[in-house]
């Protein structure tokens, strides 16, 4: 009798479709976007190979970690890109079209969150506690930004600060 051939969508662990997994990952795309797709597997079945296979997790890591490098080379491209930022008006006037602004605004915010959850140590605010029993040095708590993020931050601040004329926001 004949070997049937599988029906839907694949389940076996295999080295191409790790490595299309993660190059689409490295590129930017979702997760849910790459298993949306009919010829890769569900994302149950992604997260199960995740548990099961070290050098999947590895491999999978890496490529989050670009995603993340990548979404800061997407940051300055949206920080920097006023195109769109002005318009003329039937009058003629040049005008501010703060709508375009706010959403390019909310397209940074979203990948500074995204990185800040995906590369914590890189990309997110480093919180560092300091306690102390001496009565001469009482108990500090002090925050910091991690010194990439806080690169980025001052460039984003930076660009607003430009593109509205240095007034700040």
């Amino acid at each position: 009798m004949a070997k049937r051939k599988p029906i839907g969508r694949p389940s076996d662990f295999n080295a191409a479709t790790v490595e299309t997994i993660c190059n689409r990952l490295a590129d930017g795309e979702s997760l849910r976007a790459i298993c949306a797709d009919a010829k890769m597997p569900d994302k149950t079945t992604v997260l199960r190979w995740l548990t099961k296979h070290e050098d999947f997790r590895t491999q999978y890591a890496r490529a989050r970690e670009v995603q993340a490098e990548r979404m800061a080379e997407d940051i300055l491209a949206i920080a920097d890109d006023g195109e769109n930022d002005t318009y003329v008006d039937d009058e003629g006037n040049q005008r501010t079209d703060h709508d375009v602004i706010a959403r390019s605004r909310l397209r940074v915010d979203t990948r500074k969150w995204l990185m800040s959850k995906m590369a914590p140590k890189k990309y997110g605010e480093r919180v560092v506690t300091e306690h102390a029993g001496d009565p001469e040095n009482p108990i500090r708590h002090k925050v910091e930004a991690d010194a990439a993020f806080a690169e980025i931050v001052g460039a984003l601040d930076s660009a607003a600060r430009a593109k509205s004329g240095g007034t700040g926001g």
